[in-house]
């Protein structure tokens, strides 16, 4: 199976036919530790397979001075190498609570420069 591109945010693509990213629709924020980490308009849906779908937000839209990068990291064959992020909170650190492909492979390229997020660290709710 090969990979099937449009121009990037340009609408849907497949990459190996089981991950679709499309612009996710309305606002959409993280929540944490009693404050509001990033709020976005421009966040990525993804889909893999029949994994629940992932809201990635762009970093310029994410409150950074909240994280720092963790020692942590994963390999995806279809997305590339992860790299994870701590929450530092008040209330105290949520070990790799985000991550991002910071060189993703060529079919998703689109969430380069963007940040998912842990479901049950953080909150991730659409407005």
């Amino acid at each position: 199976m090969g990979i099937t591109e449009t121009t990037a945010f340009g609408g849907r693509y497949n990459m190996a036919d089981h991950i679709t990213i499309r612009p996710a629709t309305g606002t959409w924020v993280i929540r944490a530790a009693g404050a509001v980490l990033g709020e976005s308009s421009q966040a990525l849906e993804l889909t893999e397979g029949d994994y629940p779908a992932v809201i990635y937000f762009p970093r310029s839209d994410v409150s950074m001075a909240f994280f720092d990068k963790s020692e942590t990291t994963s390999t995806c064959p279809y997305k590339g190498t992860a790299t994870y992020y701590n929450l530092i909170a008040k209330s105290g650190t949520f070990a790799d609570a985000a991550w991002s492909y910071e060189a993703p492979k060529d079919g998703v390229k689109d969430i380069a420069g963007y940040l998912a997020f842990f479901g049950g660290k953080v909150a991730v709710e659409q407005l």
